[in-house]
């Protein structure tokens, strides 16, 4: 207990001299419980490891190099995943908004294999694709793509059509109405797309990993539980929900905001 104390003084006061992270500051509560459940040994310590041992196991799996290897690997993983979902789907996004013979063609086609769960696909990939990168890159660009789509419709069909007509009253071709004109008026929710996207990519990527992978966070906390490693498990949790935590709220976060102040006509 005295121990689960003074990990949370030491935290406090790192939150303390350093202002900046002040965004950390609701974890500290959440950081202080666990350690004093983990102290009181209301579970045994094997199944409920306390943050201390977590920071030990991180320390050792950084050393070995295990830890940055496997990050690496699903970063790059959902890096090539969710720019391939783009690619497909903004363009697409933006000939469904268009089009009223593509969006009465293409969207109920899209709803439907929305509501195929990426997890879904699984089973017909791995007799299809194996156990391999083909069937991890499929369920990352699955997942990805609709968000990015469905986002781009709304954005392309939210631009008002006042701007459309102004652009066509001064003369602007078709295509240059399409790239200066409909495309940035779509793009806050272009951005909203991705942003949603590469969250739901992300997690399906974790699962990914653990049914078909050979390495990655996901991988790493499946072969953890396989040895009932419950810290290793722990530490895999943890990795995953700070890495978002960093990309989405120093990336995207600023990206959303600077597009919806640029092109969402919204003041700063």
């Amino acid at each position: 207990m005295a121990r689960a104390l003074r990990l949370l003084g030491l935290t406090l006061r790192w939150a303390a001299a350093h202002p900046g992270l002040s965004s950390f500051a609701p974890f500290v509560p959440i950081l202080a419980l666990w350690a004093l459940l983990a102290a009181s040994g209301l579970f045994p310590a094997v199944f409920f490891p306390g943050p201390m041992e977590v920071l030990r196991v991180f320390g050792t799996l950084m050393y070995k190099g295990v830890l940055p290897d496997y990050l690496e690997d699903s970063v790059i993983r959902l890096a090539v995943g969710a720019a391939a979902g783009m690619a497909l789907g903004i363009p697409l996004g933006v000939l469904v908004g268009v089009s009223r013979r593509a969006h009465r063609l293409g969207w109920p086609v899209l709803l439907f294999f929305q509501a195929i769960g990426d997890i879904a696909w699984l089973p017909i990939l791995l007799i299809w694709f194996g156990f391999g990168l083909g069937t991890m890159t499929f369920v990352i660009v699955y997942t990805v793509l609709f968000p990015v789509v469905l986002n781009t419709v709304l954005g392309v069909r939210s631009v008002p059509l006042e701007l459309t007509r102004a652009a066509q009253s001064l003369g602007a071709p078709r295509f240059h109405i399409l790239l200066e004109v409909i495309v940035p008026g779509a793009l806050p929710n272009i951005v909203t797309g991705l942003r949603n996207g590469l969250g739901y990519g992300w997690r399906a990527l974790i699962a990914a990993e653990m049914i078909v992978g050979t390495s990655g966070i996901g991988f790493l906390m499946f072969d953890a539980r396989r040895a009932g490693q419950v810290t290793e498990i722990l530490l895999g949790m943890i990795v995953l929900g700070l890495l978002w935590y960093f990309v989405d709220g120093w990336l995207l976060v600023p990206l959303e905001r600077a597009t919806v102040e640029r092109w969402g006509l919204v003041a700063r």
